[in-house]
């Protein structure tokens, strides 16, 4: 473990240096990790893992679009791609990388298969935490653990691709053979976290939630729109206006926030902007303080996971969904937004793009 200085919070980390790809290896030698849904996360962490050398197989089930794209990403049926409970009988490490909705539907399905001695693995804390509404409580004798990459399953390969890593918390909810802290980090390794900081499960889903729902994309995507309106209204063009509320942030902004914190992207940003800037921030803060004091309280509460489940669980879901998602693509910010990307240096534009 390593202690590190979080602005003035000192708390222990495992980096790649404490614990390396080889020790991950050893760790997991006699291990068959088995890998349920290939959605979100699946893809990422299990290329990522046997990639690095880990013995992986992967559940989903026939007859699915997930199915066919982990064909196309070479896992074999019958060898290393089964239906999901084949996986989970197999597996000594059943990662459960289903939908929330999905691990609720599974959950009966799998529970005869954790026999004592494997280890049930997360990347989130949803299912255990809120298990009143989801029903999914663990057995006795297994290991229960948790490893969160920080960010989408995209991400998680993407930055494993480039030589890099994503940071993951680890969670151990339950030690039944004394190697469970060891199998959380070890697989948080292998499946590229850049660093490792320890929580509980209740920690990471509260914190994941809020989150989501926060800064990461709802509070996000609401401020895009409301900026964009205010400009519109007041007769900017919407390449201007989508340049000045998502263009510059995205593409300028956010990646020196990434590489050097707000503080030096303030100080190499002009006066004017520094002062405007460092002024509104307070008013913002203020503003919204209580929307995310509302938030974590709906969070904690249980609204928010009861009013997950019992959304996505509904069966035209899918469909309200896709309308959802169609109506925020085909506005005017968005299509604006797909305009923008088409004229980025370095991109072959389509004629029909220009119409």
């Amino acid at each position: 473990m390593a202690l590190i200085n979080f602005g003035g919070t000192v708390e222990e980390v495992v980096t790649r240096e404490e614990f390396p790809m080889e020790k991950a290896r050893q760790v997991l030698e006699n291990e068959i990790v088995a890998i349920l849904g290939y959605g979100v996360q699946g893809p990422g962490q299990a290329l990522n893992m046997r990639d690095n050398g880990i013995y992986v197989i992967v559940g989903q089930r026939p007859g699915t679009a997930s199915w066919d794209k982990a064909v196309n990403d070479g896992w074999v049926p019958g060898e290393t791609l089964f239906p999901i409970e084949d996986a989970a009988k197999q597996g000594t490490i059943i990662q459960f990388l289903l939908s929330d909705a999905g691990q609720i539907q599974a959950w009966p399905t799998i529970l005869p298969h954790l026999t004592p001695g494997k280890a049930l693995y997360f990347s989130h804390g949803f299912g255990v935490t809120f298990k009143e509404q989801t029903g999914i409580v663990p057995p006795s004798g297994i290991d229960v653990i948790l490893a969160a990459p920080k960010g989408s399953g995209t991400t998680v390969r993407r930055l494993f691709l480039r030589g890099e890593g994503i940071n993951a918390s680890y969670a151990v909810y339950a030690d039944a053979t004394g190697r469970a802290t060891e199998r959380a980090i070890a697989l948080g390794i292998a499946i590229g976290s850049g660093y490792l900081f320890k929580t509980d499960f209740k920690k990471e889903v509260y914190s994941d939630l809020a989150g989501e729902r926060g800064t990461l994309m709802g509070a996000i995507a609401g401020i895009f729109e409301a900026q964009y309106q205010v400009l519109r209204a007041n007769g900017h063009t919407p390449s201007e206006a989508f340049n000045e509320t998502v263009e510059e942030l995205t593409q300028s902004l956010m990646p020196l926030v990434a590489e050097n914190g707000m503080d030096w992207m303030y100080a190499n940003c002009s006066t004017t902007a520094q002062r405007g800037a460092l002024d509104w921030r307070h008013k913002f803060r203020e503003a919204t303080l209580p929307v995310f004091e509302d938030l974590y309280k709906s969070v904690a509460t249980g609204q928010e996971s009861k009013r997950v489940i019992d959304t996505c669980s509904q069966p035209d879901y899918r469909e309200k969904l896709d309308a959802e998602l169609t109506e925020m693509r085909e506005s005017e910010l968005w299509q604006a937004g797909k305009a923008v990307r088409s004229l980025r240096p370095g991109r072959l534009v389509k004629k029909e793009e220009l119409v």
